[in-house]
Formats: C-alpha cells, structure tokens, sequence
C-alpha cells in the first residue's frame, strides 16, 4: 500500500483499535461488516480523520456503506480536501 492516506488510516486501526500493531489491513478489506471495528471504533475513527485531515464527517455517514474499506475512505478524505 504506497497510498499515504490509507498508510495512516490502516496504522490507526491496527495500532490503537486492534492493538495489533503488526496487523496489515487490505485496501479492500471489511472494517464493519466484516466486525473487524466496532461502533466504538467507528467513532474514534471518524474523530481521528477529522483532527488529521482536516475535514468534516457528518453523523449520517458513520456507517458501512461509507466506512466499510480504507479505500472508500480514502475517497472520502480526498474528497473533501
């Protein structure tokens, strides 16, 4: 994975979430539905992306459809900055 935003993304998850520092996340893997994070998780995460990348995410969009890969959130990222 050479993508930065995903870099940093998957090093937050595996690190703080998972407690696995070693853990490679795929670009394309399932974070929610697969159960890999939870709400809690989701919460954090969200938190984490607005204080590093400097945008906004709206409540509505902390779901699976927006945050199931590190790749759609790339897209998100990079969408809004």
């Amino acid at each position: 994975m050479t993508d930065t935003i995903m870099d940093a993304l998957a090093k937050q998850i595996a690190v703080e979430m998972l407690k696995q520092p070693k853990r490679v996340i795929q670009p394309d893997e399932a974070l929610i539905s697969s159960g890999l994070i939870d709400s809690f998780h989701l919460v954090d995460l969200a938190l984490f992306i607005e204080d590093t990348f400097g945008i906004t995410i709206d409540d509505a969009e902390l779901n699976a459809d927006t945050f199931d890969t590190l790749k759609q959130l790339a897209e998100l990222i990079r969408s809004r900055q």
